[in-house]
């Protein structure tokens, strides 16, 4: 299997058990999260040797964070410790029609924090394949914006694969700020993965008035790829009826051809993380060689698995996913 490079944060998630709301909570179950730890997870379970990289405390709070992402198989060797604390989140499950709350209380974490130096992109890069990315880590900090841009110029040089998803978060940035960063990042990605809200928001790209549906985000993935010169651009589509059930499907753009998985209809244990499985799934897939179409239908069936458990990572096995892939294809219309 192949040696990926993951960088980003690792989160502390704070939840009241099961659908209570904060205001009914007597405790908070503690879980670890956030976007690229998540897909370091998810990877590790395919299989892959996955590196994360990061800045955490040096304390039990930041050693505790370290042994989640270590049970799961990921590699850590290269996590700077320093810091006075971890990002937390807080967040609040929705159910039937009331919607769920994310509260997060990043600012001033070891990651947020870091700069240049804290990185050795040189000795980090050397002899992996993959390097992945999103516009979360570009968001916290102009420092960690740099330093996305030098670990991306060190994997040109090497040869390896640069994924980025492109994440877009109003809480963190302005669609101005994030457009004028990503639109510089983007440019080193072979693979670009945005959801269906995400293209519009950042780059005003959207499916033409009136259009709606996968067959809609065709020229959207086009247009993306024909901007930044990806290779791949995957684009996740996703529609939240209530909180109990919802719609999941995407669509990849590829040599020129679209791609379009199923769309699956799902009941809804964990919506975290559901994103960032559909990434690990295109990851895989991509380094596995499979052809396109059993590309995106691996990754769509890997995040829907995920809808169904608890927690932000993404448990579930490579014979899963592909069960899951199978079933789906034998009941298809």
């Amino acid at each position: 299997m192949a040696k990926i490079v993951i960088f980003g944060e690792i989160l502390l998630r704070l939840a009241p058990e099961g659908p209570l709301r904060f205001a009914q909570a007597n405790c908070l179950q503690a879980t670890h999260g956030g976007e690229e730890a998540n897909v370091a997870v998810s990877l590790a379970n395919f299989g892959h040797t996955v590196n994360f990289v990061s800045k955490l405390p040096k304390n039990e709070i930041g050693q505790m964070a370290l042994g989640s992402l270590r049970r799961s198989g990921v590699e850590t060797s290269h996590v700077t410790r320093g810091g006075d604390r971890i990002g937390l989140y807080y967040q609040e499950r929705g159910v039937s029609q009331r919607p769920g709350r994310t509260i997060y209380d990043r600012a001033g974490s070891a990651f947020a924090g870091a700069v240049a130096k804290d990185f050795k992109w040189e000795k980090i890069l050397d002899g992996m394949r993959w390097f992945h990315f999103s516009g979360i880590t570009a968001a916290l900090s102009p420092a960690l914006a740099e330093s996305c841009e030098a670990a991306c110029k060190v994997a040109k040089e090497k040869g390896v694969v640069i994924s980025c998803e492109l994440n877009y978060r109003k809480s963190l940035w302005t669609p101005e700020q994030a457009a004028e960063t990503m639109g510089r990042l983007c440019e080193y990605a072979d693979l670009g993965i945005v959801s269906d809200d995400d293209a519009k928001e950042v780059f005003g790209i959207a499916p033409a008035d009136g259009a709606h549906g996968a067959e809609a985000y065709e020229e959207v993935a086009k247009q993306l790829a024909e901007r930044f010169k990806f290779s791949k651009t995957a684009v996740t589509l996703r529609s939240l009826p209530t909180e109990c059930g919802r719609h999941w499907s995407a669509v990849l753009y590829d040599s020129g051809k679209f791609h379009h998985s199923r769309d699956y209809q799902m009941c809804v244990v964990d919506d975290a993380g559901s994103a960032e499985s559909f990434t690990a799934g295109i990851i895989h897939s991509v380094l596995g060689g499979t052809a396109p179409q059993t590309t995106v239908d691996f990754a769509a069936a890997a995040s829907c698995l995920k809808y169904g458990i608890q927690g932000e990572a993404n448990h579930v096995s490579v014979e899963e996913v592909r069960a899951l892939v199978k079933t789906a294809a034998a009941g298809a219309k």
